[in-house]
């Protein structure tokens, strides 16, 4: 159908101006590749209507307003949800409750930004197509200017003054969206505070083997041995095992008190018995290679070695400082804890000073 069937009942006067040079060269014999030019250009019911005009423009607010209230709910979701809580979402099975609202309305948001904008730009905005024939790439005075003019209709066309409450709502969503970004630095915190300075080992405490889970009495620890050890009452199947024992666990070695070099540790030993944290002070691996007669352990992940009779120093290795000493004593014929580390176990860590 032609333009004119098309919008023959739509008084001329409303109907948006059309551009000039629509139409190209006509093929002739000369000329069999003549440029036919654009086809006619047909108006949008939107460009004639403004009723239809008015439900775009609301559609297009109702989509950047539901992407504001998504990234609301993104970050509502950082308060809602613990980070341990799994629920069920058929077909996806059992997962995240956290990482699932996160990345729904995430997605959301930023759906609805791209959706609004399209939506925008295909039912309001002008869409006149217009050939521009090459030109150098030094601009010429004539042309920045109409560059700038072009650029100054377009705005215009584009309803940015005139439609406000699209604009309005698509400056709220685009405020809003790079929130979610600033949410997500949550991750890097919150600051550990005491959490890396303290474990599970207190006064009275008890030292329970690890293989078995049975308190250890003096007697249970035998010269040239190596037994790990783990706080009273923390148990394997604890829902923050993983958690507390990579903190608390301990391995303990018998020495002739002679052998042992270190006023403090000596002190802070029971008839030969030390007890020092079994986690690596370069990276925090687990050591469990113990040499009897020269009483060094080993790392097995990068080779870090410390010697248990000279208050656990570093000899060899990466490790920055030496293993950590428990103070123990015996009670009622059981082994148990004085007191917690003197330091921060593990690794060091850029707070720890």
């Amino acid at each position: 159908m032609s333009e004119t069937g098309r919008h023959a009942d739509v008084p001329e006067e409303i109907l948006p101006s059309g551009r000039d040079g629509a139409h190209g060269d006509v093929a002739t014999k000369e000329n069999p590749f003549a440029d036919p030019g654009l086809p006619p250009h047909e108006h949008r019911i939107q460009d004639i209507d403004e009723k239809a005009a008015k439900r775009s423009e609301r559609t297009v607010a109702l989509l950047f307003t539901l992407s504001m209230l998504a990234t609301i709910g993104f970050i509502a979701s950082y308060v809602i949800f613990p980070v341990d809580k799994i629920i069920y979402v058929w077909p996806l099975g059992h997962i995240s409750a956290l990482n699932f609202a996160l990345g729904l309305t995430l997605g959301v948001a930023l759906f609805c930004i791209g959706a609004g904008a399209v939506h925008w730009a295909r039912t309001l905005m002008s869409d006149v197509e217009v050939a521009q024939e090459r030109h150098p790439i030094e601009a010429e005075p004539e042309v920045k200017a109409k560059v700038m003019a072009d650029f100054r209709e377009g705005a215009a066309e584009s309803g940015m003054g005139r439609r406000k409450l699209i604009r309005n709502t698509m400056f709220g969503a685009l405020a809003l969206v790079p929130l979610s970004g600033v949410v997500l630095l949550r991750d890097l915190g919150p600051l550990p505070e005491k959490k890396l300075r303290t474990t599970g080992w207190k006064k009275g405490i008890r030292l329970v083997n690890q293989s078995t889970n049975l308190p250890l009495r003096p007697e249970d620890i035998a010269v040239g041995s190596l037994t790990f050890a783990k706080p009273e009452g923390l148990e394997d199947d604890d829902h923050e095992f993983n958690t507390k024992i990579a903190k608390d666990a301990l391995m303990l070695v018998r020495i002739q008190p002679q052998n042992i070099k270190d006023k403090q540790e000596l002190e802070w030993s029971h008839e030969g018995i030390v007890a020092y944290s079994k986690i690596c002070t370069h990276v925090g691996c687990p050591i469990s290679l113990y040499e009897q007669q020269t009483h060094h352990v080993l790392c097995p992940c990068h080779q870090s070695t410390f010697d248990l009779s000279d208050g656990g120093r570093v000899i060899f290795g990466p490790a920055g400082h030496a293993l950590p000493q428990l103070n123990i004593t015996v009670k009622d014929g059981y082994l148990e804890a004085v007191s917690d580390f003197a330091e921060p176990v593990g690794p060091s860590f850029w707070e720890r000073g």
